[in-house]
């Protein structure tokens, strides 16, 4: 189970990892950046499950799969913003 934000931040690491095996692909930044948006992908997780009222900090499966949800849909608009830039 997370623990805060700390907690989040190491889910994101995974998260990240995770969203790159869901929506492979080349990025500009690479898998460090993919981690990145992984890590924020987690946090904004976080976020919206307690405005939401759902609760994922009973289980690190919800947890965890919250936080790679995060990650995919940022990963998603970090590529429709890079595309359309290019």
């Amino acid at each position: 189970m997370p623990q805060g934000i700390l907690g989040w931040l190491i889910i994101g690491l995974v998260a990240g990892a995770l969203g790159k095996l869901i929506m492979p692909g080349r990025d500009p930044g690479g898998i460090i950046v993919t981690i990145l948006i992984g890590i924020v992908g987690a946090l904004v997780a976080f976020y919206v499950t307690q405005l939401l009222g759902i609760q994922v900090g009973d289980s690190r499966l919800k947890a965890y799969a919250a936080a790679t949800a995060g990650a995919v849909v940022l990963l998603a608009v970090y590529r429709m913003i890079l595309v359309r830039r290019i």
